[in-house]
């Protein structure tokens, strides 16, 4: 039988909040299983944009990502983020060990084609050409891999990745190791019925339900991309999926099935 793997996505304003990410890192330290978190960027990279005079860019709730934006978003995800994050974790006496996609080649990806929209130095990643077996020998060692949003195209540049997209491609590349367990972890308490209501939280969607509050407006903007990846990542074989708040991270939120 494949040992359990756990692979914990924080995002939104669990990382802008210092409370909120205390709790989830807390939490997530000690889980005895085999674990390994994605982060976001959370609203940091725009902020110090804001502050450098650099005008963000956003297209559908997804970054342009231009030569000098690639520059902070680098600095800020696979550098502030990712090693406050890891020393935090250690403080817990977890084990980490803070990754971008370029490093040991891990999470190689493709500059995105230009259609309706140049999204500049952004990458696209597919599962299988993610290097499982290397991250697979950083957990077994006993390390928790904190994995940034960068990737890299094998040439020499790095690109800006949706993180959602990181963690189902990574939960579907470790899944020929490990029985996978994907947790996506942001300030709301699940997928909501009413977005103004915390307490409306679908507690099980299959894509016919997905589908129906799709097209019934329930589900909207962001919230769609991350339940397409959790889909994806059922798909690509991955054991279960869930969505919840860093307060329902154990157990609570909407539980995703096909």
């Amino acid at each position: 039988m494949k040992p359990t793997l756990t692979i914990l996505k924080i995002g939104g304003n669990v990382i802008d909040l210092p409370s909120s990410l205390e709790t989830v890192l807390s939490d997530f330290a000690s889980w005895r299983e085999h674990k390994a978190l994605v982060h976001g960027g959370g609203k940091q990279a725009s902020s110090l944009m804001n502050r450098l005079g650099i005008a963000p860019q956003m297209v559908n709730g997804r970054r342009i990502t231009d030569r000098q934006t690639l520059d902070i978003v680098t600095m800020v995800y696979a550098g502030l983020i990712n090693k406050n994050i890891v020393a935090t974790l250690q403080k817990h006496a977890c084990n980490a060990i803070g990754l971008s996609g370029a490093d040991a080649g891990v999470i190689p990806a493709t500059k995105r084609p230009v259609k309706e929209t140049d999204y500049g130095f952004v990458g696209d990643v597919i599962p299988a050409d993610i290097r499982a077996e290397q991250l697979s020998r950083f957990i077994d060692m006993g390390l928790a891999p904190v994995i940034a949003p960068i990737t890299h195209n094998r040439e020499g540049s790095l690109l800006n990745t949706n993180a959602d997209t990181i963690a189902s491609g990574v939960a579907v590349a470790l899944s020929q190791y490990y029985r996978v367990q994907l947790v996506f972890c942001f300030e709301k308490n699940g997928v909501l019925r009413d977005p103004s209501d915390d307490h409306s939280v679908i507690a099980r969607m299959d894509e016919a339900l997905f589908l129906q509050c799709k097209n019934e407006g329930v589900i909207t903007a962001g919230m769609i991309p991350k339940l397409e990846n959790a889909f994806a990542a059922l798909h690509g074989g991955v054991a279960g999926v869930r969505i919840c708040s860093p307060e329902g991270v154990e157990n609570g939120g909407t539980s995703i099935s096909l």
